[in-house]
């Protein structure tokens, strides 16, 4: 009698991790025939190849678009900021073409369920929690045994974004993920000055202030050897292809690359959504400081131009 219901009640907890299993096989499944279905659309037509299978923001599609138009010799990746893993830039790259890499979050909590998650053993993926700066971060890199050309480098840690990539050596990704904060616009270069404990929703309670604008990283990009391709049509990710292996995909200036934020995530004192216009949530953050970075001068975000004044001048 005991053991039936012991087996019971094994199978009343087993069944919702079963129903997401399977639900997991169906969205896998519709990834592979949304990659299929967008295989001949025309390089760097971001538009028309974004769909969502493990992203935040249709950015699976978009990835898979790049490594068909990319040469990948390594198909190894590295992403950070990805919390518990179960929605990210390179999730799918992992399961659907087998990849392997590392993944970084700065959550203990976070780390152990990726590492209790079934792709953990099903694939070559491997972890850290680390909270990270541009100190530590090729340290972190080299430790787990990656190094030079591979394939993908993500970054997504709302913050530090720009000084970050900035100070990463041991790898030289053939395409890089950097997300921008779309309130700076797409015109000045620049970044929220350099502070190694960051963290967005102690830098200001409207969690609107944090990151570098799609121009800062543009000019990153160039010089680390980069060109940028294009944007999500969300208006949060940029990605950027390595000079030597660009082949036919277009390159973009910023400002016809750039796209405005479609979500409002701005919070109020009490940490519920405020739902925020553009205009409204960049005069909750104008009088905080920025770094514009191509000259090392400290402004304010107030002096930054308005995505509806784009003829003014920093």
């Amino acid at each position: 009698m005991i053991q039936r219901i012991r087996r019971k009640l094994n199978s009343i907890l087993s069944a919702p991790q079963i129903i997401r299993d399977r639900l997991d096989i169906i969205q896998q499944a519709l990834g592979r025939i949304e990659a299929r279905q967008t295989a001949a659309v025309p390089p760097g037509d971001f538009e028309s190849s974004e769909f969502k299978v493990s992203s935040q923001w249709r950015e699976d599609g978009i990835i898979e678009h790049l490594v068909r138009h990319v040469p990948i010799e390594r198909d190894i990746f590295v992403e950070f900021g990805v919390q518990d893993y179960s929605e990210a830039n390179t999730r799918f790259l992992l399961t659907h073409r087998n990849w392997s890499g590392l993944v970084i979050d700065g959550s203990l909590d976070n780390v152990d369920r990726i590492r209790q998650d079934s792709i953990y053993w099903r694939f070559n993926l491997k972890s850290e929690c680390a909270f990270i700066t541009r100190d530590n971060i090729d340290s972190i890199i080299s430790r787990h045994g990656i190094a030079g050309d591979i394939g993908i480098l993500s970054i997504d840690i709302d913050g530090n974004d720009y000084w970050v990539w900035k100070a990463i050596d041991s790898i030289s990704p053939r395409i890089v993920i950097a997300e921008y904060n779309a309130l700076f616009g797409p015109h000045a270069a620049v970044s929220v000055p350099y502070d190694q404990d960051f963290v967005r929703d102690r830098a200001h309670y409207s969690n609107l202030y944090w990151g570098c604008s799609l121009a800062a990283l543009e000019s990153l990009g160039k010089q680390k050897g980069y060109h940028l391709v294009g944007c999500n049509s969300a208006g949060n990710n940029a990605f950027f292809v390595r000079t030597d292996v660009i082949g036919a995909l277009p390159v973009r200036e910023p400002v016809d690359a750039f796209r405005a934020a479609r979500f409002r995530e701005s919070r109020n004192l009490d940490g519920s959504l405020s739902f925020l216009d553009a205009e409204a949530a960049f005069d909750v953050i104008a009088t905080l400081p920025l770094v514009q970075v191509d000259v090392g001068r400290q402004i304010r975000v107030g002096d930054v131009p308005r995505l509806l004044r784009p003829e003014a001048e920093v």
